[in-house]
């Protein structure tokens, strides 16, 4: 159990302007984040939901290109990397148990934003603090260990309007600096991370017609160690063995990219844009940003009609098509397809809508995590929704999907939600889900071996994988007066993987594995390598009968992850402008290794896990003039 408290402030220096501070806040989401089951090699993005971030967020947004369809996601200022957790991990037979806190705490923080004629301002800076673990050592020892520097995030943004708002031009400036005095980051982390950019947008044609775009680019430095991984990184994997474009430099003590994006929209009766796109492999924005993966270039299309008026069964409607296509710096196309849809509202105030869509075969850089390049399937995916009336007192929804994959495989996903609101001060709202994924190529690890000449001295694990994953979203909205209210929320979670035919790749630029066991090669259930007959649940593979020297091992991968999350805010305006806010988060989680999915069993095991409970306090105080 642990207190913490703070304190923030906010100030309004002009009529346009206001300056916004914290000091020692606790900073605690009023909502959690929803559970969720990664096993990609990115990062999951959550939006932010802290208060003093929230506020005013929309004057450091920067690249928003006007563009109905384009192709991958960055932001450039995210700002939950402040008070992020502690990066540096602790782990190893040595160590027996370790309390390593949970976020990073924000010292300090404060920002002014707003506008001052056609001039729209922000500017944010903030520290955290340097963040130490506790541990025990196999021995017994207590010891500490430096687990996150101190850090400095600085951002800044401006915008210029022109010609009644008709024009705009602008720019941003991002930096974080980190303390690395203390020789255990230098392998970790960068030390300086610079991002600087310009945008703008022209409208004309009463606004129908828009073309925008920006520039930018990044810079960061560290030691030979981690700019090294930078370059291995699942965002451009620089070791790639067969990508004659890309050199990994392990002497490098910095890495650069640019980004550029440029797009042309009309909006209307008839939408359409085009939009054009373009990441270097060095682009790197994730110190005080986000993004996924680099190396590309991309064009995307959409067209789109809009009737507004009614017409036959409609109250409105809408039909469009888009396509996109993207390929990295080597000229490998990673991606292609277009997909077209429909949706409306009837005269019932009902609402329904669909969408076909479809790629086919194209080249994978990211499948082996490094490794050459293989191929990604093709694809025929549809989907759909209904609403009925959400006028009504009860109404419902649903939506389903589903994804045919030609080289096996499939995904199958179905929701419903239901909205109840017996008076305008309450409404209760329930949205279980279920998801069904069956797919061929799961990454499992990289073995290496110098006779596996195909694939440049490596072994490419992957398995075949049968995922299910059940949730249920609940929200409880409760008005009592116009100055206390109640929100609830609660998201219980299951997700069940069950691996099978593990296999390796057997050629660059293919789709073609080898399951051991049954195209070559053994794979038994032992201890180790060293003693395969001895008890143990580890995967022992002799790839291509070479015995004991050719062998190699991994654990359990099956898995049932377990979860219920929830909230409950209570607000009193006690003044107007004052409000004090009671917040209560739970948080549970457990998992296990058996692979099957036993609804009573899973569901059970949720409210059993271990809770996480937290208590917030927080009062607001308006000094009115």
């Amino acid at each position: 159990m642990g207190l913490s408290a703070g304190a923030d402030f906010k100030l309004g220096i002009t009529s346009g302007l206001t300056l916004t501070g914290t000091v020692n806040p606790d900073f605690g989401q009023v909502e959690v984040d929803p559970a969720v089951v990664n096993l990609s090699a990115f990062e999951t993005f959550f939006p932010e939901k802290r208060p003093f971030f929230v506020e005013g967020s929309d004057v450091f947004r920067f690249g928003q290109v006007g563009t109905f369809n384009n192709y991958g996601f960055q932001q450039y200022f995210y700002s939950r990397r402040i008070g992020r957790e502690p990066q540096r991990r602790l782990s190893g037979a040595a160590i027996r148990f370790t309390d390593v806190p949970s976020q990073s705490t924000i010292l300090g923080a404060g920002k002014v934003s707003g506008k001052v004629g056609p001039w729209t301002l922000g500017i944010m800076d903030a520290v955290t603090s340097a963040e130490k673990a506790r541990f025990v050592t196999a021995d017994g020892e207590r010891q500490t260990a430096a687990v996150e520097p101190l850090t400095n995030y600085f951002v800044s943004r401006v915008r210029r309007e022109m010609r009644g708002g008709r024009t705009v031009v602008g720019s941003m400036l991002t930096a974080t600096h980190r303390d690395m005095s203390d020789d255990a980051f230098h392998p970790l982390l960068r030390s300086r991370a610079l991002f600087g950019g310009v945008d703008g947008e022209h409208s004309w044609s009463n606004r129908k017609w828009k073309v925008s775009g920006y520039l930018a680019a990044t810079r960061v430095a560290g030691s030979q160690d981690v700019i090294a991984a930078a370059q291995r990184s699942s965002a451009r994997y620089y070791d790639r063995p067969d990508a004659d474009y890309l050199t990994l430099d392990p002497t490098r003590t910095s890495l650069s990219g640019h980004i550029a994006e440029a797009a042309i929209q009309r909006s209307g009766d008839w939408d359409l844009s085009l939009d054009l796109k373009e990441m270097s492999p060095g682009f790197e924005v994730n110190d005080l940003g986000f993004q996924g993966r680099t190396d590309y270039r991309s064009f995307t299309t959409f067209l789109g009609r809009r009737v507004n008026e009614p017409r036959g069964n409609f109250r409105n409607h809408s039909y469009f098509g888009y396509t996109y296509h993207a390929w990295n710096f080597g000229g490998d196309v990673i991606l292609n397809g277009g997909a077209v849809g429909a949706n409306g509202t009837f005269r019932n105030f009902w609402s329904a809508g669909a969408n076909l869509g479809y790629r086919p075969w194209t080249s994978d850089d990211r499948l082996t995590r490094g490794g050459p390049l293989s191929r990604n399937p093709g694809r025929r995916e549809v989907s759909g929704w209904v609403e009925t009336d959400q006028r009504k007192r009860v109404s419902f929804g649903a939506n389903t999907g589903y994804v045919h994959r030609d080289a096996g495989g499939s995904s199958r996903w179905g929701g419903v939600s239901m909205s109840y609101r017996p008076s305008s001060a309450i409404r209760l709202r329930l949205s279980p889900n279920l998801e069904h994924e069956i797919g061929t190529a799961q990454y499992v690890r990289t073995v290496e071996d110098a006779l596996a000449t195909e694939t440049f001295g490596r072994r490419y694990v992957f398995a075949d994988i049968d995922q299910t994953t059940i949730s249920m979203e609940t929200r409880l909205d409760w008005t009592f007066t116009p100055r206390l209210s109640l929100q609830l929320f609660a998201q219980p979670f299951v997700a069940v993987g069950d691996y099978s035919d593990f296999k390796e790749l057997l050629r660059p630029r293919t789709y073609d594995f080898g399951v051991y066991g049954r195209d070559g090669g053994t794979i038994t259930r032992g201890e180790s390598c060293a003693n395969p007959s001895g008890p143990g649940t580890s995967y022992l593979v002799d790839p291509d009968g070479a015995g004991a020297a050719g062998c190699f091992a991994f654990g359990e991968r099956d898995f049932n992850a377990r979860s219920l999350r929830g909230n409950a805010v209570l607000r009193w305006e006690y003044r107007p402008g004052s409000a004090l806010f009671f917040v209560w988060q739970q948080q549970r989680d457990g998992f296990d290794s058996v692979g099957t999915l036993d609804f009573g069993r899973d569901a059970g095991e949720v409210f059993r896990a271990p809770a996480r409970n937290v208590f917030v306090v927080k009062a607001t105080y308006w000094l009115g003039r």
